[in-house]
């Protein structure tokens, strides 16, 4: 039990340690890039003078371990550095590119938790019938289709076709709750695939944690068979589940990006898009630290969660 009452400790004190390893790695990364930035934003006829200054200015002048403790300090005091190409801060660029991404995450977890957990409940209990062959054909199904492909078909469909909703986001200004009728077909394309996932997990997890000995004996008892699912087998069923929407949490910050450039929206994947067309390394840093960041702390709050729900399940740190 003491063993049990540690774990949880063991992986808060883990979640710095990987920050710190997301750190290095992003920096170790932009290093590797291909090319020289000083030489892509001196234009297409640099001056030898001018790609000195921009090295002296972006800091290209110093020794790797130079640049690395300089990028740290500045991570310390929350600066996230200076945009190479426009001159703004990197914290207010990703700050205007979070809002439309976090619009779109968020819209798509809040309707996959209750669309995915409750198809994947109803197909468990009712297990080898017509209902639970339909929800896994429709599942498989729908699974196999790439989302950018998935995207085109509602465009044409909904929009070009019938014209019940609007094709992208341009005209909105980012304010994409002032119109939310352009969230529709965008969030319908995040949550095909997640809610495939999650569902086929929380089935094959209820029809496990049904023909435990603990349910059975739950059952003895004389327990309803609502009681049964919901307080006895559903915490163990969601455990796996838990898992995978934490990376699917993952995927929606980094995912966005094709979704995004289809529906013409202003996230954090066009700020990415741009900012690695024009070799803007201070944003893409950035957003690679945001991402990196964001991913530990999910996957840090799933583990507790699981934890929690199913004390009996491995935890992968």
């Amino acid at each position: 039990m003491s063993a049990d009452r540690g774990r949880p400790a063991r992986r808060l004190l883990l979640g710095p340690v990987q920050i710190a390893a997301v750190v290095l790695l992003i920096f170790a990364l932009t290093e590797a890039l291909p090319g020289d930035a000083a030489v892509a934003l001196a234009g297409d006829q640099p001056d030898p003078e001018r790609i000195a200054r921009i090295r002296e200015s972006m800091g290209l002048d110093r020794s790797v371990g130079g640049r690395l403790a300089a990028w740290i300090e500045r991570l310390a005091h929350g600066d996230l550095g200076t945009s190479l190409v426009s001159g703004r801060s990197v914290a207010d660029l990703l700050a205007d590119g979070f809002g439309p991404t976090l619009i779109l995450a968020g819209a798509t977890v809040v309707l996959l938790v209750p669309l995915s957990v409750g198809l994947g409940v109803l197909a468990a209990r009712r297990e080898g019938g017509p209902v639970d062959r339909l929800i896994s054909a429709l599942t498989s199904a729908v699974h196999a289709v790439p989302e950018f492909a998935l995207g085109v078909l509602l465009i044409t469909l909904f929009a070009l076709e019938l014209r019940w909703l609007p094709p992208t986001a341009v005209g909105t200004d980012g304010d994409l709750l002032g119109r939310p009728a352009v969230l529709v077909l965008p969030v319908v394309v995040l949550l095909s695939r997640p809610v495939c996932t999650i569902a086929r997990l929380v089935r094959a997890g209820m029809i496990d944690a049904m023909a435990s000995p603990y349910v059975a004996h739950a059952r003895r008892l004389g327990l309803s068979g609502a009681r049964v699912c919901r307080t006895h087998a559903l915490p163990n069923a969601l455990a796996p589940a838990i898992q995978q929407l934490a990376r699917t949490c993952d995927w929606l910050l980094g995912g966005v990006i094709v979704v995004e450039a289809l529906f013409v929206i202003p996230g954090l994947g066009t700020v990415l898009v741009d900012a690695v067309a024009a070799r803007d390394i201070p944003v893409i840093q950035g957003l690679a630290l945001v991402f990196g960041v964001v991913t530990v702390s999910v996957n840090l709050v799933a583990d507790l969660v699981t934890l929690r729900l199913a004390p009996r399940v491995e935890v992968a740190a």
